[in-house]
């Protein structure tokens, strides 16, 4: 076996590594899940504060670990961004983070994440937060997220 492809595995073995350590930290996971179980897959850092058991400042700091990491994105709706009560920025998945998240069975798991999310009490905030109108996904992402939902 030539010394380049050894390197290869090595990098691939420590890129998947990488990822799961990533992936698997608690906060993170838990942003994961909600934004995955969301209608939408877009959601405002109040909806994940609501529903994380941790404090803003924490989520907003694993939110931007994830974005680092090109797994997440911000999403800006403009016309809300002139609205008291409705959030204009939003999270959702990247194309990559998609790709990323279907290597590691997050994918297998959109079902489930959405009954969670939908049989989960919210707060009047949460749902007005949950109404608002939002940017669209792009379609990779989108297409990749749609499930067949039980009648």
């Amino acid at each position: 076996m030539s010394d380049t492809a050894s390197e290869e595995f090595e990098d691939s073995f420590a890129e998947q590594q990488r990822m799961r350590e990533l992936l698997s930290q608690e906060t993170r996971h838990l942003i994961l899940q909600l934004i995955l179980g969301h209608p939408a897959h877009l959601t405002s850092l109040a909806e994940l504060d609501y529903m994380i058991p941790k404090n803003e400042a924490a989520i907003l700091d694993q939110l931007e670990t994830l974005q680092e990491a090109g797994i997440l994105d911000v999403y800006v709706h403009e016309p809300n961004a002139s609205t008291r009560d409705l959030p204009s920025k939003f999270w959702g998945p990247t194309e990559r983070g998609v790709d990323i998240l279907y290597k590691h069975n997050f994918l297998r798991g959109v079902p489930v994440a959405r009954a969670v999310y939908e049989e989960t009490e919210k707060s009047e905030r949460v749902r007005r937060h949950e109404a608002a109108p939002r940017p669209t996904l792009p379609d990779a992402v989108r297409e990749a997220l749609e499930f067949e939902e039980p009648e």
